[in-house]
């Protein structure tokens, strides 16, 4: 059987499923063949959303790869390679791997139009659109053995999922019409931060919680359903936050059966503002319970709550007086037996507390190095680099260099 007759067959059994298109494209971008009705409006999409500027440079590297467009679009991609020249590119799609209005989708045209990104009539957009509704809805897994099967097809070669290339496009928010301008690396440094606040079971979390709100609404999918979209946004953090606490102290019987009950919850909720309780709950319960596991059964109970308030209050100005206060002691007698249950001066540990919260925010944020020392109560900026160098070994932005996203 030739290539093309095996192509054909693998189209023929493809569309015995659902009808999914298959498509030919030159070396240089030029269409060859196709089985699409609608085959200029869909080659024209194609073209405007950068799919064809994609193809050589992605055939290049010899694997199949999926394209996708920031109204929901999808297509699945390899190349047929005669020698060690790209010959004809084999395309199937376009598909959707969810719902997808056509309303969001005239949304979505709408903000790249006005974004200058796009220059295309209103024809053609409702011509668009009708070709948009024989569109087939097939899921990620789906797509990705359909990837499997069509280079098998032209090569022979047997790959795995991950061998697929994805090459996805900057979201459009449906809702708004905005572009959503995520900083993968930024979001990826704050998530470290959340889940290590998890781990150490620190109560001073409330202002990376805020941060972290302020880069990423939650899972990235489209969705006719922003409820749906906000359960798979809580259940994905709780499965995190589970595996965190774990790592932390709790007990994998505990942070399971926990995990479990949030998850449970969260897909039994009504609305979004009730997910949203949930998901501040859930957080802030992982954190206290892995808290109340790493508490030194050592330290007495007026030890234990200086070290809990140091902690909460990190960013505040720290005094002896004030903490001797709050659990009835004298300077002098807080002070001494501080050192002999910790062993450490209090002054010290007060030192140390702020150090690894300027850990925390040199990893996990883009805060800078004089807004760190000014929010920690640092007199000055050598004075807090010197500080962090003597306990950690190396200065703020050597540490900061080395515990960023890799």
């Amino acid at each position: 059987m030739t290539l093309d007759e095996r192509l054909a067959y693998f189209s023929e059994q493809v569309n015995c499923v659902r009808p999914i298109y298959t498509w030919q494209y030159g070396s240089t971008g030029q269409l060859l063949k196709s089985n699409c009705p609608c085959e200029a409006v869909l080659d024209t999409a194609l073209s405007i959303f950068n799919g064809k500027k994609d193809l050589a440079s992605l055939a290049a590297r010899r694997r199949p790869f999926i394209l996708g467009a920031p109204i929901g679009l999808v297509w699945l991609a390899d190349c047929i390679w005669n020698g060690d020249e790209p010959e004809r590119t084999i395309i199937l799609g376009p598909v959707f791997t969810t719902e997808v209005s056509l309303d969001s989708i005239y949304t979505v045209l709408t903000a790249m139009q006005n974004d200058n990104e796009l220059n295309v009539s209103l024809a053609w957009q409702q011509e668009l659109g009708r070709a948009l509704e024989q569109v087939p809805t097939i899921s990620v897994v789906l797509m990705n053995e359909y990837t499997v099967l069509l280079h098998h097809c032209l090569t022979g070669e047997k790959l795995h999922y991950h061998d697929i290339i994805q090459c996805q496009p900057t979201i459009v928010s449906a809702k708004t019409g905005k572009r959503e301008k995520r900083d993968r690396h930024q979001i990826y440094r704050a998530e470290k931060g959340l889940l290590r606040m998890v781990r150490e079971g620190d109560l001073n979390y409330r202002d990376a919680v805020i941060f972290s709100e302020g880069l990423s609404d939650g899972v990235p999918v489209q969705s006719r359903d922003p409820l749906r979209q906000a359960k798979t946004s809580i259940i994905v953090f709780t499965s995190l936050c589970t595996r965190a606490a774990i790592e932390g102290g709790l007990s994998p019987e505990q942070a399971y059966s926990l995990g479990d009950n949030y998850i449970q919850s969260a897909e039994s909720s009504k609305d979004i503002s009730e997910l949203s309780a949930l998901s501040n709950i859930m957080y802030d319960d992982f954190i206290h319970r892995v808290h109340d596991c790493r508490v030194n059964p050592q330290y007495s109970k007026p030890i234990q709550e200086c070290c809990d308030y140091i902690e909460l209050y990190v960013e505040d100005k720290l005094g002896i007086a004030e903490l001797a206060a709050r659990v009835g002691y004298t300077e002098y007698y807080l002070s001494r037996k501080f050192k002999e249950e910790t062993g450490v001066s209090l002054n010290n540990y007060i030192k140390f507390a702020k150090v690894e919260r300027a850990k925390f925010l040199l990893s996990s944020t883009d805060t800078s190095i004089q807004e760190i020392s000014n929010r920690l109560g640092f007199c000055s900026r050598s004075c807090f680099g010197s500080t962090f160098q003597k306990i950690v070994g190396c200065s703020p932005a050597d540490y900061r260099e080395g515990n960023g996203p890799n």
